[in-house]
């Protein structure tokens, strides 16, 4: 009867708010699990908590590090220890003994509750230092086949050589450009593609990190490499110019392979001029041409070490890229999906039509059964002509006329005469929805054709879904449009540019973080833009740029991608990281502007680029970035501890504002500029409304809206101000009008005409796989389930649960997996009944606000609210429309009365 009635007692204790055994999970190096070969001597060690009451919260942490072991005799060596530390932090920054190249770390983290309990210590995460620098390089050389710029059929390298007995580690570091595909002893190594990341390769290159540990043996072994032009070698002539690009030469390869072998001896294995190379049966490859194999002129068993190489040519040493060599800390680029055809046509004779029934990035794989010497074409688009051949006019318009015409997204496979052959693209990727084949020997099935999806490969950590079928559907096509436009840089279209449009990427960057584990992904990006910017502090519209781009296609509406996106990670991530390493580049960009503005006010650059029909000036657009910019370089010079910094930016945001305000704003009409929505909203989003103004612009936004019938009338700027801003000012209800439409202009009718990704242009008649009116999904999140962060607590230490019940809806769910774990807000209505189930992880707390015309008549769990305090429920107070309650880390269902009818929004 004791043993009863203390283990009921501890199950009392452990349900309190408060007491919590938490337990570190999802540990992370630099965002990343178990990375191998980073760069960073101070790496970034994170962790999140898992805890099964409410309220449960971290008062310490203690770390500790220790080296990992390669042998018996050589024992781990302790090299952090931090001891209890107090502190609510689940990212903190690796302060133990210097980190020296190779070094592999294991590491374990525990934590303390919000009584002094300490929890258990998590599994062993573990991360491996890479080659900091270009001089930790060793003897490798750059290696290639040729330097002359001119095509030449993809070059084949291998070496061969002798390993000795009980190999203990082996470690195989590589760069290779434009792209590479590694082998070792017969078989490919890992399972990147397209790497390394794409750079301005003459400023930054990428390495990658292989454990080949198994995939070595003592005695003769080899190494093979394949190298693709990608982007180092574009012989595409295009309005872009990359085919001039200051980087520009032949494919070229670095690598050094270390085996440890467990006596602690090292031995290098490095390219140099004992490596031989030849060609294959890869005879073109373009970035934007596409691939020509011959499978004839494969060579069976060249990545072996049996295989006679006598005839292959040493290759040669070649010049360095002239940039910096850094570890690729990011997601590589995979193929993630298989896609069977779900239809096949024949519009002409011999003329066979794919439809994957998607738009997406990749490529296509091909099973044939053919004679020797038989070639089959694949040509890849979008849209079709109104015979049913392929349409690929639109998206090669920017492609330089030639005499013979220029390839553009065409492969071709010739055959070996094998009974059965199967070939993909190596180097390459497309965009498209329809293949159109010719050449196939017979009729072909869809067992002959499939589509492969490839993309930088984020993990997922987002989700919605709502009552109404359409905005499901727009949620879709813009994750498939995201992906398809992530190919180590953020693209606005995989077909046609590739090109990496600053305007674009930042429009889609807050969905793209709510959607997608993209931190690294941008941290990466964000170092691109820092070697593109011109010491005058300019930027490019296009990054990684040729050159081209500083002249047109950028200004403030696209530029300040460089401060947005770093914004958004601090917001989204609680990484002020890049926004501090990137100040001295960010404050030179708004000093920049100062200089180019006349009177407080900027007109340079692209403005709302394709709007429906009103037009915004780009001043209106432009100025606003300006102060948007200075505003978070204030803060940045804020978090840096730079105080002078941060009174000059912020004094400047002010006369900014100031100037807008005289510049733009008509006081007898409440409207600026021209009192388009663009305008409108652009003032408000970007706070340049003075508080006393709001409402009576507010009021001429929505007559705006009104007058367009309910429809949007904007471009990409105005696209993403204006349903946040009628949200951010109580009226969602106008907002959800305009996103539901399915008549034109909207995201609706694209659905309509048969979309399954976002398409460039309201009108439809451009490009049908961009990105860049994609920040309504962030909107879904934010507005329709109601999950936001708190500028205040960035990287949800504090979250605001806003749902909002408006229009036709009748549920409406999203969760993200956040850096602090997984928030959730779901709510369903039922007759004049309101569920709202929150999800808060734990180490967070949340301010939620449940909708409600009676605020005396929620409930939580069934529980009135003179039961709250003791049960998680801090505090709650009623406003107009809901019940605002202030909540510690757990799960909790809310219940409130509702009117049918009603309309709450948020204050």
């Amino acid at each position: 009867m004791l043993r009863i009635f203390a283990m009921a007692l501890l199950a009392l204790t452990l349900a309190e708010p408060g007491f919590a055994m938490l337990k570190p999970v999802n540990l992370r190096c630099e965002y990343l699990k178990n990375p191998l070969g980073i760069d960073a001597l101070q790496p970034l060690l994170s962790w999140q908590l898992e805890s099964g009451t409410r309220g449960a919260r971290q008062t310490a942490y203690q770390i500790r590090v220790k080296s990992s072991p390669f042998a018996l005799d050589h024992p781990a060596q302790t090299l952090w220890e931090s001891g209890k530390i107090a502190s609510a932090e689940t990212g903190v920054l690796y302060r133990g003994s210097p980190l020296i190249p190779g070094t592999r770390c294991q590491w374990q983290v525990r934590a303390w509750d919000g009584n002094g309990n300490p929890g258990p210590w998590s599994r062993t995460a573990s991360w491996e230092m890479g080659l900091e620098n270009n001089q930790q390089w060793g003897n490798s050389k750059w290696i290639g086949a040729t330097i002359d710029t001119a095509y030449q059929p993809a070059p084949f390298f291998r070496r061969t050589f002798t390993l000795g007995k009980n190999i203990a580690s082996a470690r195989l570091y590589i760069c290779g450009m434009g792209y590479y595909e590694l082998h070792c002893n017969g078989q490919r190594v890992g399972d990147h593609i397209l790497d390394p990341g794409y750079t301005r390769y003459d400023r930054r290159a990428l390495y990658v990190t292989y454990d080949v540990t198994k995939l070595l043996r003592s005695g003769d072994n080899a190494i093979g490499v394949i190298l693709g032009t990608g982007w180092e070698n574009v012989h595409t002539r295009a309005v872009w110019y990359f085919d001039k690009a200051p980087w520009r030469a032949a494919p070229k390869v670095r690598a050094e392979l270390r085996v440890l072998y467990t006596n602690g001896v090292r031995e290098d294995i490095t390219t140099d001029k004992r490596w031989k190379c030849a060609t294959g049966p890869i005879v073109f490859d373009s970035i934007y041409g596409g691939e020509s194999y011959d499978a004839r002129l494969e060579r069976p068993g060249w990545d072996t070490p049996d295989y006679n190489d006598d005839g292959w040519q040493p290759a040669i040493v070649v010049g360095e890229p002239g940039g910096l060599i850094s570890a690729q800390a990011m997601p590589p680029i995979r193929a993630t999906k298989i896609i069977p055809p779900v239809s096949i046509k024949e519009p002409k004779p011999g003329v066979f039509l794919f439809d994957f029934g998607q738009g997406l990035s990749g490529h296509a794989r091909l099973t044939v059964s053919g004679h020797a010497g038989t070639t089959i074409k694949l040509r890849y688009g979008e849209r079709l002509h109104p015979d049913g051949t392929l349409d690929t006019s639109h998206i090669e318009q920017h492609q330089i006329k030639t005499n013979p015409p220029q390839q553009f997204q065409t492969d071709t496979y010739t055959c070996k005469g094998d009974s059965a052959e199967s070939w993909e693209a190596r180097f390459v990727y497309h965009g498209f929805q329809y293949v159109e084949m010719t050449g196939f020997p017979g009729r072909p099935t869809v067992k002959n054709l499939q589509a492969i999806f490839t993309h930088t490969d984020v993990e997922s950590v987002g989700d919605f879904e709502c009552s109404n079928p359409l905005l499901n559907k727009i949620w879709r096509n813009t994750r498939w449009s995201y992906l398809s436009n992530l190919a180590s840089i953020p693209t606005d279209c995989p077909h046609r540019e590739k090109n990496g449009w600053t305007g674009d990427a930042h429009l889609a960057a807050e969905q793209g973080l709510l959607n997608f584990d993209g931190i690294t992904f941008y941290q990466k990006w964000i170092n691109d833009l820092a070697d593109e910017q011109r010491p005058t502090g300019e930027l490019p519209g296009i990054v990684p740029s040729s050159g081209w781009g500083y002249e047109w296609g950028n200004g403030p509406a696209w530029d300040s991608a460089y401060l947005l996106i770093p914004w958004y990670l601090y917001l989204y991530c609680g990484d002020t990281r890049t926004l501090t390493s990137h100040y001295e580049g960010m404050r030179r960009y708004v000093d920049y502007l100062t200089a180019r503005a006349q009177n407080g006010i900027v007109s340079i650059g692209l403005g709302d680029w394709v709007p429906w029909k009103t037009e915004t000036p780009v001043e209106v657009t432009s100025t606003a970035y300006y102060y948007r910019d200075a505003l978070i370089v204030a803060k940045a010079a804020d978090l840096l501890g730079k105080p002078l910094d941060a009174i000059r930016y912020t004094a400047l945001a002010h006369q900014i504002a100031d100037a807008f305000q005289a510049k733009f704003y008509r006081a007898d009409t409440h409207t600026y500029a021209n009192g388009g929505q663009t305008a409108l909203s652009c003032a408000l989003y970007q706070g340049l409304v003075p508080e006393d103004a709001r409402a009576e612009v507010l009021s001429s936004l929505v007559a705006a809206v009104k007058s367009a019938d309910g429809h949007i009338d904007t471009g990409i700027l105005g696209a993403k101000y204006i349903l946040n801003t009628l949200t951010d000012n109580g009226r969602t209800d106008v907002a959800y009008r305009i996103a539901s439409q399915k008549t034109q202009p909207g995201w609706g009718w694209w659905i309509e005409q048969g979309a399954s990704t976002l398409w460039e242009s309201w009108g439809g008649t451009d490009s049908r796989n961009h990105i860049m009116f994609g920040d309504i999904s962030a909107w879904f999140v934010k507005a329709l389930a109601g999950i936001n962060p708190d500028p205040a607590e960035p990287g949800f230490r504090h979250i605001f649960i806003q749902p909002n019940v408006v229009g036709d809806l009748t549920h409406a769910s999203a969760y993200y997996d956040s850096v602090r774990g997984r928030i959730e807000s779901r709510w369903k209505l039922d007759g004049d009944k309101l569920t709202l189930n929150v999800t808060v992880p734990a180490n967070s707390t949340a301010t939620v606000r449940v909708p409600t015309a009676e605020p005396d008549s929620v409930t939580e769990s069934g529980r009135a609210q003179t039961e709250w305090p003791a049960n998680g429920v801090n505090r709650a107070r009623a406003e107009p429309g809901a019940l605002v309650c202030e909540i510690g880390s757990g799960a909790y269902e809310f219940q409130s009365m509702w009117r049918p009818g009603a309309r709450l929004a948020k204050k």
